[in-house]
């Protein structure tokens, strides 16, 4: 039986994960996922740990009056969330381009001190859309394209098992920057359920998860690590559609609901 191990969210993308014993989820995934986004102060291009990995050793904690922004070496800044401020153009990719909502000059100068260049938080408008794309497209806020990334433990064990045979450390689940994580599955089956009910949750798979350089990058510290974990998924999880290597699974949610730490999984179809 499949259970719900591990629940988080990102409320500023690229940010320091925050672990939740339950969660509502809705339309574009954990409430407050992503809802953040801090991108470039001459285009609006959106920056990630793929090019900053100091990211990772940046938090972010919604508490009353707004968001509260945590980093060692700098006082901690409260932004008092605006859903009014001036809207200001973004993209990610050089394939989405939309609208976020400028979080002001303080915010703009805490993050810029924090990742040593010019930047802007912005927050993603509530009335805007953005569509996914996949089997199950779904809706998005500033996550890359997909709502859930769902991975199980025995993937990653699977994984370390091939790591540590080759004379490398482990790497723990965070470097992969899940959203749910489930137990009592076997090894990648996250790929193969078409639909999958969690609690009162529905999810529908979208596509695998193509992982880019961000799991070499320790999620505690923000320093690249080194060439695993993708010198060894190189070695077995190679896309046979897309270029890259794929470790867990993309997800639409299709009927909102909450979860909770220990929920069951269910395989609708698939």
């Amino acid at each position: 039986m499949a259970r719900v191990s591990g629940l988080a969210y990102y409320p500023v993308k690229g940010f320091r994960a925050v672990p939740v014993q339950a969660a509502d989820v809705v339309e574009t995934g954990l409430v407050d996922d992503r809802q953040y986004m801090v991108v470039d102060a001459s285009d609006g291009s959106f920056i990630s740990q793929r090019k900053v990995p100091a990211m990772a050793a940046a938090s972010a904690a919604f508490v009353d009056g707004g968001l509260l922004l945590s980093m060692d070496g700098l006082d901690d800044h409260l932004v008092e969330t605006t859903l009014d401020g001036a809207a200001r153009d973004v993209s990610m990719f050089n394939k989405w381009y939309g609208t976020g909502i400028d979080q002001g000059d303080q915010a703009a100068k805490w993050c810029s001190a924090a990742l040593d260049r010019e930047v802007r938080l912005v927050r993603f408008p509530p009335t805007q859309i953005r569509d996914g794309w996949g089997l199950h497209p779904g809706r998005v806020a500033f996550g890359d394209a997909h709502a859930i990334l769902l991975i199980t433990e025995a993937s990653l064990e699977g994984l370390n098992t091939r790591i540590t045979a080759a004379g490398a450390p482990a790497v723990p689940m965070d470097r992969f920057r899940p959203n749910i994580v489930l137990t009592g599955w076997p090894a990648h089956a996250e790929d193969e359920a078409t639909r999958l009910r969690i609690g009162a949750v529905e999810l529908g798979f979208s596509t695998r998860a193509i992982r880019c350089a961000v799991p070499t990058v320790d999620q505690a510290t923000g320093a690249k690590t080194g060439p695993e974990p993708t010198r060894t998924l190189a070695t077995y999880r190679r896309d046979p559609d897309r270029p890259g290597v794929s470790f867990g699974a993309k997800y639409a949610v299709l009927t909102p609901g909450p979860l909770h730490l220990g929920d069951e999984a269910q395989v609708v179809e698939g």
